[in-house]
């Protein structure tokens, strides 16, 4: 296994399966069973999610709602999405913890980093809801965050597409994948990994991302092992 701890960063939208909005049943049991393989493998995972199948903050900001009020509520999304993703992965028998960047104890520990790291080095997957408890923040950023805080081995960037290509490839079909990117070469073709916030982290402490099409099963396995899937951005 060439990764042993990861932190998985899945988006919303991906939730939303085949539907316009909300959360697809079918899409979280997938998913579940995805983590349950690398789990079940010996690796210790963390994930963030994030929330735009029900609400993002910049989306409200551009319709009149102050945007500090519009990223509470997308904070507030991601722990939906967060609850929805711990019960499916407790329906399939794997032990999850859900922590908040919000306090909201009824429903999740607060975030902790002793106690995360404690939870993933018994076999727990910890899902990390709220981003970063502060607005103007992406959850890209909360992800990076929580990789390094952790001391995660790799960001692993669950997307529909099957890692990162020279421009839009559902636009452009002349547009062609790179298999490695260095950091730098990023920043100078100007590609969309992560928000600049979230890549500069990630670059600044040295922690590897690799975008992938989550939505294959066995891919995370894949990522996970080390098989050349998607694009690896390292130093």
């Amino acid at each position: 296994m060439k990764y042993q701890r990861i932190l998985l960063k899945l988006s919303g939208e991906a939730l939303m399966g085949e539907q316009q909005y909300g959360i697809s049943g079918d899409r979280l049991k997938e998913y579940a069973l995805d983590i349950k393989e690398v789990v079940e493998a010996g690796a210790q995972v963390g994930i963030v999610i994030g929330g735009g199948n029900i609400f993002r903050g910049v989306q409200g900001a551009s319709q009149g709602m102050d945007r500090v009020q519009g990223d509470h509520m997308g904070m507030l999304a991601t722990m939906i999405n967060g609850l929805a993703l711990q019960s499916a992965l407790e329906e399939v028998g794997v032990y999850t913890r859900l922590q908040s960047a919000i306090k909201m104890d009824q429903i999740a520990e607060p975030f902790i980093r002793r106690r995360a790291v404690r939870h993933l080095e018994k076999g727990r997957v910890v899902i990390f809801g709220g981003g970063t408890g502060n607005p103007y923040f992406t959850t890209d950023t909360a992800a990076t965050l929580r990789a390094v805080e952790i001391d995660a081995d790799v960001i692993l960037k669950g997307t529909r597409v099957d890692g990162i290509y020279t421009a839009d490839p559902e636009k452009d079909s002349t547009a062609t994948k790179f298999d490695t990117l260095s950091f730098d070469e990023v920043y100078k073709r100007g590609l969309n990994v992560m928000d600049l916030t979230a890549f500069t982290l990630s670059r600044e402490n040295n922690l590897p991302i690799v975008v992938f099409d989550m939505n294959t099963r066995g891919n995370l396995a894949k990522v996970v092992k080390g098989e050349n899937i998607g694009t690896l951005v390292e130093k």
